[in-house]
């Protein structure tokens, strides 16, 4: 088996200066700057054989390059618990229809949908038992960061390993978007 997501990498001055927002919260595990993303759709645990299918349906979806900005902070609860601190992505129409593009083929390939509704973020950090009065101060602090705008020219089929600490991704295949009239390598 292997766990597999679709995602756009973030340039390393953008991962830096979001990895460099850590600290202060008790129980967040901070993701480390290469595992700082941006996550288009989770596709979930698929048999190693059909690897081939998935490659096959994202290379399938094409879409115009756009450009991407970080906006701000926010956090996602289970109820009244905190369980992760993301940064905000402006909004952009472009990375929303890509986004339909890239679940429309892999539900056309036989994948199932998502099932939740697609919100734009990249994960900061997952809080085990954090004090919501300091994620709030996370989020209050950092509501006004902005970074980029950055070029998304390319999406990315992602495998993710599980670790003691942390899991772990790696880079399986990139699909270009258009630029102009011409799709980058």
């Amino acid at each position: 088996m292997i766990r597999l997501f679709v995602g756009v990498v973030l340039p390393p001055g953008i991962t830096e200066r979001l990895y460099g927002l850590r600290g202060g919260v008790p129980g967040a595990r901070w993701l480390e700057p290469e595992n700082i993303h941006l996550t288009l759709r989770f596709i979930g645990d698929v048999e190693d054989n059909i690897f081939a299918d998935v490659d096959d349906a994202l290379g399938r979806v094409s879409g115009p390059a756009f450009d991407l900005e970080i906006n701000g902070a926010g956090e996602f609860s289970r109820g009244r618990r905190p369980v992760m601190i993301w940064a905000g992505i402006t909004p952009n129409p472009a990375l929303l229809d890509l986004q339909r593009r890239i679940d429309a083929g892999l539900v056309k390939a036989g994948f199932p949908p998502e099932g939740r509704r697609y919100t734009p973020h990249v994960t900061l950090a997952r809080i085990k038992d954090g004090a919501r009065a300091r994620v709030r101060e996370f989020v209050a602090g950092n509501n006004a960061v902005r970074l980029g705008p950055f070029p998304v020219t390319h999406f990315t089929l992602f495998s993710s390993h599980l670790g003691h600490r942390a899991a772990s991704y790696r880079a399986e295949a990139a699909y270009p978007l258009t630029i102009g009239e011409e799709a980058l390598p």
